[in-house]
């Protein structure tokens, strides 16, 4: 049914609800919501290349299941994951500009976050497919530092480990960021908690339309 899987970072309440309102997809229902008028920007063209993913911060990046395992195996791992792990506590989040996109980062000491993150990428990934050749050479498109290969042959994705960097992604590549960044701002200024606090991580499917939606959420119990 599915043709990827990932462990996100997905919101609840209003932050949830307006992040789907800004991307025009809603990851928790798997349906499309309407947008924004934003008076001087066109926010669908704007959003589409982050909209297939659906409001979220990456924690494990997508990836087919590897042979022998399937989609229940990978949601029980993903609890007893989730079982080792307290909640983290965070400043708050903020509109960033990331090289030439908007994303939401958090403010404060991010060594636990940091930490979690790759611990599911580690803890995890027995339960990935090895990188095909086409998705290998998709990633080195773009020069690779040595760190991002080693991460890319190890581990699926270049991102990750000591590269990781939590983000919720709010556009595509844009011409002149930094004149969207009060819009978005705008949008989400009432509804950005302060302290941030990542609760519960969130198993995730990618339809054969590329659309991903929400398969089972779990709360950091540990």
């Amino acid at each position: 049914m599915f043709k990827r899987y990932a462990v996100y970072y997905t919101p609840r309440g209003a932050l949830a609800d307006r992040g789907a309102a800004w991307l025009g997809w809603d990851i928790a229902s798997g349906r499309s919501v309407d947008q924004p008028d934003l008076p001087g920007e066109d926010l669908a063209t704007l959003t589409a290349t982050p909209r297939k993913y659906g409001f979220h911060a990456t924690i494990k990046p997508p990836f087919t299941l590897a042979a022998g395992t399937d989609v229940a195996d990978l949601s029980q791992a993903v609890a007893r994951f989730c079982a080792q792990f307290a909640p983290v506590t965070l400043d708050g989040l903020q509109v960033s500009t990331l090289g030439r996109f908007l994303a939401l980062t958090p403010t404060g000491d991010q060594q636990a976050l940091n930490d979690l993150a790759s611990e599911a990428v580690m803890q995890l990934d027995g339960y990935r497919a090895p990188a095909t050749a086409e998705e290998l050479a998709r990633r080195r498109a773009s020069p690779l530092s040595p760190e991002q290969e080693r991460n890319l042959r190890d581990w699926g994705y270049p991102h990750v480990l000591d590269l990781f960097r939590f983000h919720m992604t709010l556009t595509g590549r844009v011409a002149r960021p930094d004149t969207v960044r009060p819009v978005a701002t705008a949008h989400f200024e009432d509804c950005l908690p302060a302290p941030f606090v990542l609760d519960g991580l969130t198993l995730v499917g990618e339809r054969h339309d590329g659309m991903f939606e929400t398969l089972q959420d779990y709360a950091l119990t540990g």
